[in-house]
């Protein structure tokens, strides 16, 4: 059986936008969930705005909405609208799940809600994403990834020390959110199976924030020191940072004693195996600056290359610090299938790629993400509204 059956005959209401809803939504329809995507009418989902964008001819697409809505169907429906808002609700009688990111209070307002929804299709499976979540003492507020890196410390964490606050470049929160989104929504599909109701389920961005920091919290109760920044370096163990060879960087992860033992006879200074300063990890994380000055000095005279080699036959682990083209283009990335095929569309230009999920199997081939609204009227006409209904819910959305 292949991923993309598990949820095969699930249908899915995504009436989210930016990358948290999104990404939770296609992950469910990576693993064969029917996933239409609601937008609102002019130009739907914010990320499709968002740049970078590929421009062709007349056409423009956005990389940060192509990244997150791959193998969906789009509808634009007028929630505002007495006739947009009744339909959604018609349609979220046949859904097994809806998954929406308005801020808190809000879809309850529009008469879209949790007790709207399971007031129609007890069954339904409802999860709010957020940046907060609906209570406590930051309830309702916005948010977007760089604020909660902000917010729960993680900026504080990351780059040098003594330099300006830095944001993880990846929408840490944003993505990881929509990871749980998507297991908090799979854990109440299986809870549904038992008995036979939908739940209301959330996730929220603060809390996938806090989750990632999980042994950083931790060791600062242990310690009672707040961490700083360290470079790429890790408070847990050294040498485990990046150090700077003739013609580049490479990073270093001698995490343990055996492994620093190798190191340091394959550099040349098994010296350092008898002082006492480096005697442990706990020991070397005290001493880590003198640490890596000495063996700055070693690996600043090979080039990239040479050192992996050296510190590769040694068994000790390296690799080199890529930018992002050498990372996708290398062999490790190809054999994995990280960069996949997107579905073309007939007399249109190469859809730009998808990146795999690791849950996808190997060599799937992911569908393009939908044009706004391209999928309304099917989606209506499938769900059984008339042609006269079809025609006055396009109408008001034109």
């Amino acid at each position: 059986m292949s991923s993309a059956d598990t949820y095969k005959g699930v249908r899915v209401l995504e009436l989210t936008t930016t990358i948290a809803g999104p990404y939770s939504a296609m992950i469910l329809a990576d693993l064969g969930a029917e996933v239409i995507k609601v937008e609102r009418p002019g130009g739907g989902d914010d990320a499709r705005s968002m740049p970078p964008h590929r421009i062709t001819g007349a056409e423009s697409e956005s990389a940060v909405f192509h990244a997150v809505n791959g193998n969906k169907r789009s509808i634009v429906l007028d929630l505002k609208d007495p006739a947009g808002r009744e339909a959604f609700l018609r349609l979220a009688e046949t859904a097994d799940v809806v998954v929406q990111s308005y801020r808190p209070g809000a879809a309850d307002k529009l008469g879209l809600g949790w007790a709207d929804v399971h007031g129609r299709n007890p069954r339904a499976v409802y999860c709010s994403v957020s940046a907060f979540g609906a209570s406590g003492a930051a309830a309702g507020l916005p948010g977007y990834d760089p604020l909660i890196q902000a917010f729960t410390g993680m900026m504080s964490m990351t780059g040098q020390p003594g330099g300006a606050p830095v944001r993880v470049a990846p929408s840490l929160t944003d993505l990881t959110t929509g990871m749980w989104a998507a297991m908090a929504i799979m854990a109440a599909l299986r809870r549904r199976d038992l008995t036979g109701v939908g739940e209301h389920v959330e996730a929220t961005l603060v809390d996938s924030g806090y989750a990632l920091l999980c042994h950083q919290i931790i060791g600062m109760y242990a310690t009672g020191k707040t961490p700083g920044p360290l470079g790429s370096a890790s408070p847990i163990t050294a040498p485990y940072e990046c150090f700077e060879t003739d013609d580049g960087w490479v990073m270093i992860a001698a995490g343990n004693d055996g492994l620093f033992r190798r190191l340091c006879r394959a550099l040349g200074v098994p010296e350092l195996l008898v002082d006492e300063r480096f005697a442990g990890s706990a020991a070397r994380v005290r001493n880590r600056e003198v640490l890596h000055e000495i063996i700055q000095a070693c690996v600043g005279t090979f080039t990239t290359e040479r050192c992996l080699s050296v510190l590769r036959e040694a068994a000790i682990p390296v690799g080199p610090v890529h930018d992002l083209r050498e990372a996708v283009d290398h062999p490790v990335a190809v054999d994995r299938g990280t960069v996949l095929e997107a579905e073309q569309a007939a007399g249109e230009p190469p859809a730009l790629p998808m990146v795999r999920l690791p849950i996808d199997d190997p060599g799937t081939a992911r569908g393009r993400p939908p044009r706004l609204g391209e999928h309304s009227e099917g989606v209506l006409r499938e769900s059984g509204f008339s042609d006269e209904e079809i025609a006055k819910l396009l109408d008001i959305t034109s």
